[in-house]
This record gives structure tokens, C-alpha cells and sequence, in this order.
């Protein structure tokens, strides 16, 4: 058996299971990246609730595994050659998890590039202005009586969303026929911006009908409702 106690993060959150994954997490859009993605392939795993409410993040043993204070955060006791491995960066994340497991990334070469293409974008793109207009709709960012930043991430986030509905017209998710990381990176944000964020009506969502079928295909999956609720609070 794995011997995890040499990992600090390990006198905060002790392993129950040390032989299978742990996933260190809260579920937020990122969060359930992985808790989605390990629910949909089988993979097993011990989850580990990161409390930001009483500021989880910043304890020293979260950084000693993440020392940008960010979930989703990974032991793997089963990694490469045997020995464990630590990541962070959800996208890192799903992108190790897939080539571990064979699972929800193509098997030929160009299309694995092109699905880890979109799953840089949702990186660079929807989830960070998805978060800024949720922080000037939702939060802090809504009293500003200047509207021009909250406008901004507006105008940012339908053309976004008009470039994904555009991507998804004629095809079932966003690689095709062929459910993979990208989806489970990009619906978990679509999903907040129009319910968590209560952005809907303000980018217009009603004007991407490519984007709420999937959507609504993608929440109706099993493994997804599983995932959406892992870790639990």
C-alpha cells in the first residue's frame, strides 16, 4: 500500500484510502472538472472537501501540493512508473487522467490535439471572463455604478458563447459524435454563468441554441450529476 503520509497534505486531509486517488476539491466549475471526469470513466477515488469558507486554500498543507492556493488539486499513489504524483491546474488535471485511462479524449493523434485545443480554450477564455462577469453581475463587482467592465465581460462572453454555438451546429458535442475533456471542461462554466451567476439573460443565452442542447444533454448524464455534487460541502 502507498505510504501517503509523506505528503503534508496528508495531516489536513488524511487518506481513508491511500492506494486510490485523492482529489482535493470543491465543487465549483473547475472543481467538478475532475469529479465529473473520474465519475464518467470509473476511476476510483477518496474526494476531500477544500472548505474556502474557512479558507482551506491558503492552509500550508493545500500549498504544499498547490502553491497557487487553486482546487482541483491531485495525488495520484498509482502514477507514472508506479510512483505517485502530484498535480494541479484542472485542465493538467483532465488531460493526465485521460491519457491514464484511455478515456474521453480520441484515440489519433490530430484529434487528441484538437480536443486538448479546446480545452485550452475554455482555459483561456470562458473561464476567465465567465468568472469576471459573474464577479460584476453576482458580487463585489454589481455596486460599481460604472458599467463599462461589467459591459466588457458581457460583449467577451456572447462572443464566446456565439464561437462555441458555432462549433456545436450540426454536432452532438463538441468534438463530434464524440463526448471527451472538452465538454467536461466547458458546460460546467455555461452551466454557472446562466445559473450560479444568473447571467442568462444579460448575454442573451436564448440566442445560442446550440449551446443550451448540449447543455441540457450534458446535466442529464448520470456521472455528471454525480460529479456536479463532489466534493460535497
Amino acid at each position: 500500500m502507498t505510504d501517503l503520509s509523506v505528503f503534508p497534505i496528508n495531516q489536513k486531509w488524511p487518506a481513508q484510502r491511500p492506494d486510490v486517488l485523492q482529489l482535493y476539491s470543491l465543487n465549483t466549475p473547475n472543481g467538478v472538472k475532475v469529479s465529473i471526469f473520474l465519475e464518467e470513466t470509473g476511476l476510483d477515488y477518496e474526494p476531500h472537501l477544500v472548505n474556502f469558507e474557512a479558507h482551506d486554500q491558503l492552509s500550508s498543507a493545500f500549498l504544499s501540493l498547490n502553491p497557487n492556493n487553486k482546487i482541483p488539486a491531485i495525488i495520484d499513489p498509482n502514477g507514472p512508473n508506479g510512483k505517485p504524483i502530484e498535480l494541479f491546474e484542472s485542465g493538467a488535471i483532465l488531460i493526465y487522467l485521460a491519457d491514464k485511462t484511455c478515456q474521453l479524449v480520441p484515440a489519433s493523434a490530430a484529434e487528441r490535439y484538437e480536443t486538448i485545443q479546446w480545452l485550452m480554450w475554455q482555459m483561456g477564455g470562458i473561464g476567465p471572463m465567465f468568472g469576471q462577469l459573474g464577479f460584476f453581475n453576482k458580487f463585489g463587482g454589481k455596486d460599481y455604478e460604472d458599467k463599462r467592465p461589467r459591459d466588457r465581460y458581457v460583449a467577451e462572453s456572447k462572443r464566446l458563447l456565439g464561437v462555441l454555438n458555432q462549433r456545436l451546429e450540426g454536432r452532438a458535442w463538441i468534438m463530434g459524435d464524440t463526448y471527451t475533456i472538452a465538454d467536461v471542461a466547458v458546460f460546467p462554466w455555461v452551466r454557472n454563468l446562466i445559473g450560479f451567476y444568473e447571467a442568462g439573460d444579460l448575454v442573451g443565452i436564448n440566442d445560442f441554441p446550440n449551446v443550451i442542447r448540449v447543455l441540457d444533454v450534458f446535466l442529464a448524464r448520470p456521472a455528471v450529476k454525480r460529479g456536479l455534487l463532489i466534493p460535497s460541502r
